[in-house]
C-alpha cells in the first residue's frame, strides 16, 4: 500500500519568543488537519519528530500533540528521534502505520524550541548526536565536525571557499522569498566569501554564512493511503522512501564520500524507477554549505571532488536544471531540529501541489527530499510526485 500527503501546516521559523514547544506543535498540527479538510476525530495515529536533548524541559512530549484538540484524546502518539533527521523518522513511522494497515490517517508533527537556552547549551545538545566517546567529549562540536570535513575536502580538491559562498548566496536569495523563513535577507557573494566582523570564522574554514541557523519552529503533515488520497483537494504521493544508517564514529567512515547519503539516493532512485534527470527540484540537508556541496556529488549531480560545478554552472539555482533548496534550505529557512525533515516534505508538497507562491517552480511533477542526521549517519531520501485525480 502506497502513502500520500494530503495536508500540511508550517509555522514561521526563527527566534519565536511568543511560542513554547506546545504552542508550536498545536499551531502546525491544527493548520495541517484543516488544510486536509479533516476533523481531528479522523486522525487515527500521531507521530512527533523531536530531538530535545535538554533544550526544553519536556522529554516526554508525544502527547503534547493531543493538546491540539480534545478529539485526539486516546489517539496513539509516538515521539521519534534520529538526530537532525527526527522529522523524517516521524514521517517514515507514519508511513509504516499506513502501509501495515494499522491506521488510515496519521498526523505527523515535527517541532523544536531551541532559543530558550544559551548558544553553549545548544552546542552541547547537538554534540550529543555525535560519537560522544571520541568526538563531542573531546571538544568536537558539529561546526567543528563539518569544518574537519571541509578542511579535508579542500586539502584533497583545492580551496572551495568560493563554491561554499555561492551556495550560501543561492539559499539566502531563495529564503528571502519564503515568508516562513528565519532569515529573509539576500546576501551577496562578497559578503559570504569574505571573513569579517559580520561573517567571522566559526570553525576554520567554515564562516558564519556557511552554517545553518538555531531556530524555533514546527511543521506538520497529514498522511493517508494513496488510494484514499484521490478524494482530497491536494495529494502528493511517495514514489519511494529510503532510510540508511551508517556507522556513528567518523573514524569508521570516509567523510568525503558521503557513503550513507549516496546509498540512500541510489536505492531511492531504484525503488522509484526514476533518475536524477527526471526530478524537477530537490530539498536537501544543508546544515553546513559543505554538506550541500557533498550532497551534489552523492546524488550524482557532479563527480567526486567537482561538486562546485553544480553551483558554478547554475544547475542548482532557481531556474536551473535541478533547483536545490528553493525554500532557502536550513541555511536561510532555519533548522529547528525535529521540525526540519517535516518542513522539507511540506516545502516539496507545496511545490508539487502548485501552492508554493513566490517559491514555485514551473509545473513540477517529481521532487526529492534528503534529510540527514548527524555527520551523514542517518540518511532519509523521499521521491515525491503529484497524485493526479
Amino acid at each position: 500500500m502506497q502513502s500520500a500527503i494530503v495536508g500540511w501546516g508550517h509555522t514561521r521559523f526563527g527566534r519565536l519568543v511568543d511560542h513554547d514547544l506546545e504552542s508550536l506543535i498545536v499551531a502546525a498540527a491544527t493548520e495541517a488537519v484543516q488544510h486536509a479538510g479533516l476533523e481531528f476525530s479522523d486522525i487515527e495515529a500521531v507521530a512527533l519528530g523531536h530531538f530535545g536533548a535538554g533544550m526544553v524541559p519536556e522529554s516526554f512530549c508525544s502527547s503534547l500533540v493531543l493538546q491540539s484538540h480534545p478529539d485526539l484524546r486516546f489517539t496513539p502518539a509516538t515521539r521519534l528521534e534520529n538526530a537532525c533527521a527526527s522529522g523524517a523518522a516521524a514521517i517514515f513511522h507514519a508511513k509504516a502505520l499506513l502501509e501495515s494497515g494499522r491506521a488510515k490517517r496519521v498526523l505527523v508533527v515535527g517541532a523544536e524550541k531551541m532559543t530558550d537556552v544559551s548558544g553553549e547549551a545548544v552546542t552541547g545538545s547537538l554534540g550529543s548526536a555525535s560519537y560522544v566517546r571520541d568526538e563531542s567529549s573531546q571538544g568536537l562540536t558539529f561546526p567543528g565536525i563539518f569544518a574537519q570535513i571541509a578542511a579535508q575536502y579542500f586539502e584533497r580538491y583545492g580551496d572551495q571557499s568560493a563554491a561554499l559562498a555561492r551556495i550560501a548566496v543561492k539559499n539566502h536569495a531563495n529564503g528571502a522569498r519564503n515568508p516562513l523563513a528565519h532569515l529573509r535577507k539576500a546576501l551577496d557573494f562578497e559578503t559570504c566569501n569574505t571573513v569579517s566582523a559580520a561573517n567571522p570564522i566559526i570553525a576554520a574554514p567554515l564562516r558564519k554564512t556557511d552554517c545553518s541557523l538555531v531556530s524555533d519552529g514546527a511543521a506538520a503533515l497529514v498522511l493517508t493511503s494513496a488510494e484514499d488520497a484521490r478524494g482530497y483537494a491536494q495529494a502528493v504521493r511517495f514514489r519511494s522512501a529510503i532510510q540508511i544508517n551508517d556507522f556513528l564514529p567518523m573514524a569508521r567512515r570516509n567523510p568525503l564520500l558521503f557513503e550513507g547519503p549516496t546509498e540512500a539516493f541510489t536505492r531511492a532512485f531504484k525503488e522509484s524507477g526514476v533518475g536524477l534527470n527526471d526530478l524537477d527540484f530537490a530539498e536537501v540537508h544543508d546544515c553546513f554549505t559543505i554538506a550541500e556541496l557533498l550532497t551534489y556529488e552523492a546524488m550524482g549531480l557532479a563527480p567526486r571532488g567537482r561538486g562546485a560545478q553544480a553551483i558554478e554552472e547554475g544547475t542548482v539555482l532557481s531556474g536551473g536544471r535541478l533547483p536545490v533548496n528553493l525554500s532557502g534550505g536550513l541555511k536561510a529557512k532555519g533548522h529547528p531540529i525535529g521540525a526540519t525533515g517535516v518542513s522539507m516534505h511540506v516545502m516539496a508538497a507545496m511545490q508539487l501541489a502548485n501552492q508554493a507562491g513566490d517559491l514555485q517552480c514551473r509545473d513540477p511533477e517529481l521532487g526529492l527530499v534528503f534529510n540527514m542526521g548527524g555527520s551523514a549517519v542517518a540518511s532519509y531520501v523521499s521521491v515525491l510526485e503529484t497524485l493526479r485525480s
